[in-house]
């Protein structure tokens, strides 16, 4: 418990640190401070993939080698990339508002959202029925597969394909992966908190 109260901490002043440099963030010629919620926006989602790709990594690696701490580590991944996966729908709405001046719900990467959003949780509370960590690892495996898949071959409406990487503003760009740094260590800390449960 003690561990988990420090970890507390750090997540909050974490979240504190990502909030005080968001409101920091530079503004864009077109987009002008509203652009701050496009930086959050996008580096909580790349948080989620990166959690994901944990997730899915190490369940690969759980299920080769047979490692239950392994196999834990997957699951604790998988948790914590469907927390910021779902988190990140409002921060989705709030840049779709902000930006779009309204909610265009059928752009297909947000119906993509929904759906693995939906799809992660009732796999997550399986996972958590069948108990064994090795199903949390071959599931995170295939949900990594499904996500990876979907988000290569969704389509763009109004969402533009990559609005940092296309950016020819290298101080947008280097403050969008400073705040992607910041999400990450985020994940970490998160994802620590879920794998001492494991051990409780």
């Amino acid at each position: 418990m003690h561990k988990n109260r420090q970890l507390f901490i750090a997540i909050g002043l974490t979240l504190l640190a990502i909030a005080f440099i968001t409101a920091l963030g530079p503004a864009e010629k077109t987009l002008g401070t509203n652009v701050r919620v496009v930086y959050l926006h996008g580096a909580w989602v790349w948080a989620a993939l990166c959690a994901f790709f944990g997730a899915g990594a190490a369940g690969a690696a759980g299920l080769v080698s047979g490692r239950e701490t392994i196999n834990k580590w997957s699951r604790a991944l998988g948790r914590t990339g469907l927390l910021f996966w779902i988190t990140y729908l409002p921060l989705s709405m709030w840049a779709m508002q902000t930006n779009w001046n309204g909610l265009f719900l059928a752009e297909p990467r947000w119906r993509m959202a929904i759906i693995f959003a939906v799809c992660g949780l009732l796999i997550q509370i399986g996972i958590i029925l069948l108990e064994d960590p090795i199903w949390a690892s071959a599931a995170n495996l295939v949900y990594l597969i499904a996500l990876g898949f979907a988000v290569y071959n969704v389509q763009d409406v109004m969402h533009p394909s990559s609005p940092i990487m296309d950016s020819d503003a290298a101080s947008i760009q280097i403050f969008f992966f400073g705040l992607l740094l910041l999400a990450l260590l985020l994940v970490g800390l998160i994802a620590k908190v879920f794998r001492n449960v494991e051990d409780h």
